[in-house]
């Protein structure tokens, strides 16, 4: 894998295509706005980015990222996702997203709808858990005593192992919290969504979920 496609491009977004061409990743960055309008960003982050549509981050990810506010989950391209390893680091926030009955009701979760979503597709939850910022900033190699945990959720096991993979080479642990469902563990105000733990700690936190 060489090449990651991103479907957004804000504060996640950004902050993964950073690592991932510190790394020595090609990334393939997109918003709602157009490539025009990343010119600047694809420029600071290096020659190993550029920027697309959403469908051309799709088409051309080995491995793709949806980084978008939920509500927009359905303008998602599903076509060019057929096949592919596709990480959500989506959260729900109602106050910005609107209402979803099923999530609020237990009946579904974010990232089960974005599978719906994208049913030829192999759906993995990462990253949604982790401040912004700290993607960059928290990042240790392999070994060192304050290296963080991130935890992932899919039903897909060879997704999973190429999505720890990604997130060991970025700087992070990975904590399996298990199938889709159980990603739900570290949503929004889960004792897991944003704390800044290392592998043993974060895996409690997640059963605690």
């Amino acid at each position: 894998m060489t090449t990651i496609g991103l479907i957004g491009s804000g504060h996640i977004g950004t902050a993964l295509a950073r690592q991932a061409v510190a790394h020595g990743y090609d990334v393939v960055l997109s918003n709602s706005r157009g490539p025009e309008t990343l010119t600047d960003l694809v420029a600071e982050i290096g020659d190993r980015a550029r920027a697309g549509t959403a469908e051309e981050a799709a088409s051309e990810g080995d491995l793709v990222v949806v980084t978008i506010p939920f509500k927009s989950y359905r303008q998602v391209p599903v076509a060019p996702l057929a096949g592919k390893v596709v990480i959500d680091t989506n959260n729900y926030y109602y106050e910005r997203d609107g209402r979803f009955p099923e999530v609020d009701e237990g009946r579904t979760s974010p990232t089960e709808l974005l599978a719906a979503h994208l049913p030829d597709s192999r759906v993995v939850k990462a990253f949604n858990a982790i401040q912004a910022a700290h993607i960059v900033s928290a990042a240790r190699p392999a070994g060192d005593p304050d290296r963080r945990a991130v935890p992932i959720a899919g039903d897909d096991a060879e997704a999973k192992r190429v999505v720890a993979s990604l997130v060991d080479d970025l700087g992070f642990d990975v904590v399996d919290a298990g199938p889709l469902a159980e990603g739900r563990r570290f949503d929004r105000d889960k004792p897991a969504y944003g704390a800044e733990l290392g592998a043993e700690a974060m895996r409690e936190a997640v059963a605690a979920g």
